[in-house]
C-alpha cells in the first residue's frame, strides 16, 4: 500500500461562552483536527483498498494527540466524532477508510473511550464543508453531548485528495436542557448508557 502523503494540517478551536442565555465562566470548547492527504486511489477503481487503513493509523494518532492537547488534555474530553471529505476523482468508499484509523486513535488517546465514534463522509470539491457529528465518549445516549462542528478548507480537497477529520469537545452543549440520560448517570457497560 502507498504511504500517506500529507499536504497540510489544520487545528480549529472554538470557545463558546453562551448561546443567548447566561454566559459561562469557563467556555465550552470544541475543536477539530484536519489533515489533507493525497488519495492514492483517485481516478481509478481499486478493488483492494483496506491496507491503506493501516497506513493512516499513525496520522490518526497524531491528529488525536494534537487535538486532545489543544483542548486541555485527554482527561478533559467528553465528546468526539470523525469525518472525511473525498475529492471529486475519488469515491465515497475511500473516505470510509478513515473509520478505523480515526476512531481507534481517539479511543487510544482518550484512554479507551467506550462509545462508537459517530462519523460522516462525502465526496466534494475544493471548499466543501462537512458537519462532523459528536456524541459523548462513553455513552452514545447522553443527549447533552449531541453536537456537531462544521469544518472545511478553502483549497481542499483537490480532486486527488482527501481531508480526514477528528473532532472533540470538553462537555455538553453550553445551554443543554433537553433531558434524557445525563453524563453523571452513565453506567459505562456498553458504550450506549
Amino acid at each position: 500500500m502507498p504511504k500517506v502523503e500529507l499536504r497540510k494540517r489544520l487545528l480549529l478551536l472554538e470557545d463558546i461562552f453562551h448561546e443567548g442565555g447566561p454566559a459561562r465562566d469557563e467556555p465550552h470548547r470544541r475543536g477539530a483536527a484536519l489533515a489533507v492527504i493525497r488519495n492514492p486511489f483517485a481516478g481509478r477503481y481499486e478493488p483492494d483498498i483496506q491496507g491503506f487503513m493501516d497506513d493512516m493509523r499513525p496520522l490518526g494518532l497524531d491528529l488525536a494527540t494534537r487535538l486532545a492537547e489543544a483542548l486541555g488534555g485527554a482527561d478533559r474530553i467528553e465528546g468526539y466524532g470523525k469525518a472525511s471529505l473525498v475529492g471529486a476523482a475519488g469515491e465515497l468508499e475511500h473516505g470510509a477508510l478513515w473509520h478505523a484509523p480515526g476512531g481507534y486513535a481517539m479511543r487510544e488517546v482518550l484512554n479507551g473511550a467506550r462509545a462508537i465514534v459517530p462519523s460522516t463522509k462525502k465526496v466534494g470539491g475544493m471548499g466543501a464543508r462537512i458537519d462532523v457529528p459528536i456524541t459523548h465518549v462513553n455513552a452514545s445516549y447522553v443527549r447533552s453531548h449531541f453536537d456537531a462542528i462544521e469544518v472545511g478548507l478553502n483549497d481542499a480537497p483537490r480532486p486527488d485528495e482527501m481531508v480526514v477529520i477528528l473532532a472533540m469537545t470538553t462537555g455538553p452543549r453550553v445551554h443543554s436542557r433537553c433531558g434524557g440520560l445525563e453524563a453523571w448517570q452513565i453506567k459505562g457497560e456498553d458504550g450506549l448508557r
